[in-house]
């Protein structure tokens, strides 16, 4: 029996799994993700460029060991270890939060925001590597917007902890706390991959084999995987242009950490509703009737209005439920929530349509190298044009600019001529 029958008659059995797993995994992280934040908005906009590149020359770094990983040891052995290593660092950090005062911001700071950047590339997209390995491209489209809610779910889960944990415990503790949801997380995807492993004749459990840099040559070779570079460059110029500017405004407007942790828990927390009703309501239905490449041009041109918005008024308030919310904050939530609730499920339901080795390694080499090499570009060009003069305004004229080119190549990576058909 195919893996791809095999993944059909499963469904039942398997996306209750994977919804639970992913749930603990989007927890996990949304309740370090404010912490790390806190410490960017600590140092403000001008240290992110050091940041990114470091964590890019970890990726570049990194990239070879994923792939003799990948090609040498079978699926459940690679998820351990990758989780385990992972569970292991958050623990270690600890103590280091404890000693934050005697630190210093700006050493744990770039240190904490590098391990965190690595560590939700690499979980996440392993997570949804081994989705795309266990589903077909038809169920997918089905069951990712619902897979993806589950980590909304979390997502949601995670803030909301946070925000009642760090005024009790403080910061420290929050590590230990997203440790033991990551291990929750580890457990179920196991068992998830055992289940698969019965099922499919034993394929998951071989190694993928290929080369190392397998990821990179792809990237040069498969015009989809080209596709997939470029809209995670012109995603990630818009995501980071709103972090950055972020940055600044919590650098201005929040004086200690408690607070400005508060704030992007808030903004995560909105994000993550917005994402999840998405998932509810429009996501699916766009992915079943429309197909998974509108799916990716939808949020594009959502984003188009949102940067027109910012270039036409700045970062004046705007009235939301009777409060006054910044309009960067507006933006950077509705850009997260649908980037988070339509584009993501929209990626993974496209990458069931490629080979093993590509879903594992260049799926995994544009989810990381790419995405952090774009974070070093868009965070430098944010500081070089800043220097000159660029306004809010100005940056959000190039902003929507770059949306609009991120909409045309949309389009076109739906219709990828590597893909197999549906």
């Amino acid at each position: 029996m195919s893996l791809r029958h095999n993944a059909r008659a499963d469904q039942g059995a398997a996306l209750p799994l994977a919804t639970l797993a992913f749930f603990f995994v989007m927890a996990g992280y949304y309740i370090i993700r404010p912490v790390r934040d806190q410490l960017g908005g600590a140092l403000g906009s001008q240290s992110l460029p050091l940041f990114y590149t470091i964590v890019f020359l970890a990726m570049m770094l990194l990239t070879p060991v994923f792939g003799w990983l990948v090609a040498r040891f079978p699926r459940r052995r690679l998820l351990g270890w990758s989780y385990s290593f992972f569970i292991l660092c958050l623990l270690a950090f600890v103590p280091a939060f404890l000693a934050q005062e005697r630190i210093g911001a700006r050493t744990l700071g770039t240190v904490f925001y590098v391990w965190v950047s690595i560590f939700n590339l690499f979980v996440v997209s392993l997570f949804w590597s081994f989705m795309a390995d266990i589903f077909a491209s038809q169920q997918a489209r089905r069951v990712f917007p619902l897979i993806a809610l589950g980590g909304m779910a979390g997502a949601i889960f995670g803030p909301l902890l946070t925000k009642v944990l760090v005024r009790l415990l403080g910061v420290a503790p929050l590590l230990a706390v997203s440790a033991a949801t990551l291990g929750l997380a580890l457990l179920l995807l196991l068992r998830l991959s055992a289940q698969d492993e019965r099922g499919a004749a034993g394929q998951g459990a071989q190694p993928i084999g290929g080369g190392l840099w397998a990821g990179v040559r792809e990237l040069w070779s498969r015009p989809f995987l080209r596709y997939m570079a470029l809209l995670m460059l012109f995603g990630d110029g818009i995501g980071t242009l709103a972090y950055a500017l972020m940055a600044d405004y919590a650098k201005a407007h929040f004086a200690d950490k408690v607070t400005r942790t508060a704030f992007y828990n808030d903004l995560d927390l909105a994000a993550n509703l917005l994402g999840a009703l998405l998932q509810l309501s429009l996501t699916p239905w766009v992915l079943v009737r429309l197909g998974a490449g509108w799916g990716l041009v939808l949020p594009a041109l959502v984003n188009i209005g949102l940067l027109l918005a910012v270039a036409a008024f700045g970062a004046g308030d705007v009235h939301v439920l009777g409060l006054a919310v910044p309009l960067l904050a507006v933006m950077m939530a509705t850009t997260r929530g649908f980037a988070y609730g339509m584009t993501k499920p929209a990626v993974d339901a496209l990458y069931t349509r490629v080979p093993r080795e590509t879903r594992y390694k260049g799926k995994n080499f544009v989810e990381t190298a790419v995405w952090r090499f774009g974070d070093v570009l868009v965070t430098s060009g944010v500081s070089l044009l800043t220097a000159v003069g660029v306004g809010v305004g100005g940056l959000g004229l190039i902003g929507a600019g770059v949306a609009t080119a991120s909409a045309w190549v949309a389009r076109r990576a739906g219709r990828a001529p590597d893909l197999a058909k549906d």
